[in-house]
Parts: C-alpha cells; sequence; structure tokens
C-alpha cells in the first residue's frame, strides 16, 4: 500500500497537469503551508481524481492512506476524515476568495464525498464566450457627429479619421469589458461566501460577542463499574445510597459536538467556557449565554431550567421519543424512534432566553447521543442554518424557537437531519 511520503513521484507523472500545478499553488499558499494533514489530503484526494480510481478516496482509505489509521478503522467513532474534509473545504474557498480569485480553474469537494471536482471559474467562463461578428456594433450604437447639420459619423471624407477612432472605441470597449469581468470574478465568489457565512453569523451573534458562553455537556450518572458493567441509575431514586456513582462519562456525540463548536468559535476568535453538567454552579449559569449539548434526561443543569415547552422528551422501559404538546393539523402527538435497529433518531435545536433577560439559552439535545450531535451539525452547516433562519427571522430580528429534527442512521453514523416541524416565540 502507497503511504503518503512515497507520493513524491507523483510530482513527475503528473507534470504538465493543470489540476496537479493547481493543487501545487494551492498547498504553497498562506492557507495550506502550514498543515500538512490537509497538504497531504488535498494531494491524495487530486491524485484519485486524475488517475479515476475514486474507490481510493472513500472515507475509509483516506484514514488508512493519509491519517494512518489501521485498516479496518471504524469512522463512525473517528471522525477525523469528515472533519479535516470540512476545514480543507474552508481553506479551498479562502484560496479561491484571495490569491486564487484568477485561477482559470476552482477546485470544490462536494459534500458527501471527497473526491474534488475542477470546475471552470466564473472569469474564465466570461472569457470564453464567443465574440459577435461586430464587436462594435454590439457594444455601441452609431450616432450622427453633428445632428443639427446631419452630418454621419461614417462619412466617407472621413473614413480614415473614423476608423481610427473606431479602433480606440474597440480598445476602450474591449479594456471595459475585462475590467468588468475581473471585477465580476473577484466580486461573485466573496457575494456567494458572504450569502452562506452571513445566516450562520446571525444566528451565533449572541453567543461569538460579549463574555463567553458556558457550555455545558450531558453527563449521565451511572451505578456500577467499566469491569462489573454500569447500568443508569435509577430515576425513582432507588440508587440513591450507592457507593458505586459514575458521573463522568458522556457520550461521542457530545464530543464530536464540542469539536465542532471550537472549530466555529476559533474561526470568529471567540471563547466559551467547557463544563460537564454536574459541575455546573448556579453562579456561572445565571451570568452567562448558555449553551445545553446532550439529552436533557442526562443533563442535570438542564432539568433545572425553564426549557423547551413545545418538544420535550419521553422515555419508557420500552421506547423513547419526543412530544409533541402542540401538534399542527397532520402532525403527531409522539415522535418514536425505533429502538432495534436504531435507524432513525429524533433531535430538538431550541433558542431561549436565557436565566437573565439578556442572555439567551441554545439547547441541542437528542434522544441519543447521535441525535445530539446532528442537532449541533445542523446550527453549524450553513445550508441548513439558511432554511432554519428564514423560518425565525420575523422583520429582520431572529426569534426564539423549537425545531424538531429527524435523522437518519446508518452504521452508527448520524446522516444530514431534517427539519420536520417549528415552533416560533
Amino acid at each position: 500500500m502507497k503511504t503518503v511520503p512515497e507520493q513524491h513521484w507523483e510530482a513527475i507523472e503528473f507534470k504538465g497537469d493543470v489540476r496537479w500545478e493547481l493543487v501545487q499553488r494551492v498547498i504553497e499558499s498562506p492557507h495550506l503551508v502550514g498543515s500538512a494533514r490537509l497538504r497531504d489530503f488535498l494531494l491524495h484526494v487530486t491524485a484519485c481524481a486524475i488517475r479515476g480510481t475514486p474507490e481510493d478516496a472513500t472515507e475509509q482509505q483516506i484514514g488508512i492512506q493519509v491519517f494512518q489509521r489501521s485498516p479496518g478503522f471504524n469512522s463512525s467513532e473517528d471522525s477525523i476524515v469528515r472533519s479535516q474534509a470540512r476545514l480543507l473545504r474552508l481553506k479551498l474557498a479562502a484560496y479561491f476568495n484571495a490569491e486564487g480569485v484568477s485561477e482559470p480553474l476552482i477546485i470544490e469537494i462536494p459534500k458527501g464525498h471527497y473526491l474534488p471536482a475542477f470546475l471552470p471559474s466564473r472569469r474564465s467562463e466570461l472569457a470564453r464566450e464567443p465574440p459577435g461578428d461586430d464587436p462594435i456594433n454590439e457594444n455601441f450604437a452609431v450616432v450622427p457627429l453633428n445632428e443639427t447639420k446631419g452630418t454621419p459619423l461614417l462619412e466617407r471624407s472621413r473614413g480614415r479619421e473614423v476608423e481610427r477612432q473606431r479602433g480606440w472605441l474597440t480598445l476602450a470597449g474591449t479594456g471595459l469589458a475585462l475590467l468588468l469581468c475581473l471585477s465580476l470574478a473577484m466580486l461573485l465568489p466573496g457575494q456567494r461566501q458572504t450569502s452562506e457565512v452571513r445566516p450562520l453569523k446571525q444566528l451565533w451573534a449572541p453567543f461569538l460577542a460579549g463574555d463567553p458562553p458556558l457550555v455545558i455537556y450531558s453527563n449521565a450518572l451511572f451505578v456500577g463499574d467499566a469491569k462489573s458493567g454500569m447500568r443508569y441509575a435509577a430515576s425513582d431514586g432507588s440508587d440513591e445510597h450507592s457507593e458505586e456513582f459514575i458521573d463522568h462519562y458522556t457520550g461521542i456525540g457530545e464530543l464530536i459536538s464540542v469539536q465542532e463548536l471550537t472549530k466555529v468559535f476559533d474561526s470568529q476568535h471567540a471563547e466559551f467556557l467547557l463544563k460537564r453538567s454536574a459541575l455546573v454552579t448556579w453562579d456561572e449559569a445565571r451570568s452567562r449565554n448558555l449553551i445545553f449539548i446532550g439529552s436533557a434526561a442526562e443533563n442535570g443543569s438542564l432539568k433545572l431550567l425553564p426549557s423547551t415547552q413545545d418538544f420535550t422528551l419521553t422515555a419508557t422501559a420500552n421506547a423513547a421519543g419526543i412530544v409533541n404538546h402542540h401538534p399542527l393539523p397532520g402532525e403527531p402527538p409522539v415522535y418514536l424512534r425505533p429502538e432495534h435497529p436504531l435507524t432513525k433518531d429524533y433531535a430538538v435545536v431550541a433558542l431561549l432566553p436565557g436565566v437573565q433577560p439578556d442572555n439567551k439559552m441554545f439547547v441541542f439535545s437528542g434522544l441519543t447521543t447521535l441525535g445530539t450531535q446532528a442537532a449541533v451539525e445542523y446550527a453549524l452547516d450553513p445550508d441548513t442554518v439558511a432554511e432554519l433562519m428564514r423560518r425565525v427571522t420575523i422583520d429582520k430580528k431572529v426569534h426564539n424557537f423549537e425545531a424538531l429534527l429527524e435523522v437518519s442512521i446508518r452504521g452508527g453514523v448520524p446522516l444530514r437531519p431534517r427539519l420536520i416541524s417549528i415552533r416560533v416565540h
């Protein structure tokens, strides 16, 4: 199996290929020059695209060949490829909006797979548009030079002078057209990126400014130990006097959620404080914006605060679901997830008032740890946030809301969640 250091020979194999040469410029740019892992990632998937071997650009193969994971590693528990792919997409967008704005091709890694696409840039598309038969007549109207005397501009006695003027007009028109093309090429990508970023920043604005918010992740209370076996502590208090309480475990979904939040806050030069639920004090919670990550059943702090009113978790010994307290026409009163196999989950994303009137509270609560992860990813994805913001923005103001998501699960991995109901307060 070929390892990353052995890929240097590809410089010879792909010599003269414009796609490979473009990638060389990208990886030497300030956006990637300091990140060896992202450089190797881009080089590997580019080689797969040029050779026509998409089977080597799967999450499993990238994990093995780029990030030195063992064959057969569990990608549902190790999200290194997905997280690095998101970061690489951001770096590519930054390059083509700055130094690479005049590149004839752009590189995109479509969501859902990792094989890059090499697409003509807006500038090259404009440059390839075929000219008309008479560029001057297409861009300029021939008008009388002296309307009072009716002397035409193309008068034969001044033919040579007029041809000279036409040459200057052609040069000026071409120069203006090129300037316009360059302006569009520079402006349009920036506008596209701005349109994606604006809803995301608008939604998260209360948490990115001012004092760092407090991020509170769930850590359920267990009885037993890892060797003899653990179980949830009984909710009826029958385990109250147990000497084997364990409160320092949390789910993989909460872990990935915190990782995703960290990247977003870092990109905005903002910070947050992180605490597990059992260690939060009221003094901290009272004076800050709050972000809750995890099921209300496992997040003791969330139980103590007024939280969601329209969608709440319910659980019995045999089933778990979301209660829909005010069903709209056609909506069920309860959304139950299947237990075995777990192919679907439900989650709530809610923006609510904080403890103090001027503060805010963000709640991300799935029935399982996978649902929680999907809820956070939903609120951090520019596409799904744009959908959400259209529903909760009224008169240019973001209102508090409770949103219910349905999450498909395949192979222990939450897929793109779907918004199925929302209440705006």
